[in-house]
């Protein structure tokens, strides 16, 4: 499991430096526990508490579908 939140938070940690006006659109990056960090004038998102909230949402939808196979 911890692998896989691992996996969850590099993934959204590239993809938001990659294409930062999706996740604005989606919400990403607004939660509690992510972080904002201004280095350079650019803007640095640690989306934390996203990724915890997305892996939950990934292992929910993992366990139905091994019930239902």
């Amino acid at each position: 499991m911890i692998r896989w939140v691992v996996v969850i938070f590099v993934f959204l940690t590239v993809f938001n430096a990659l294409l930062p006006w999706i996740f604005a659109k989606i919400g990403v990056g607004r939660l509690y526990c992510d972080f904002r960090v201004r280095l350079s004038g650019r803007e640095l998102i640690l989306p934390f508490g996203s990724t915890v909230l997305w892996s939950a949402v990934a292992f929910l939808i993992a366990e139905v579908v091994k019930r239902v196979l």
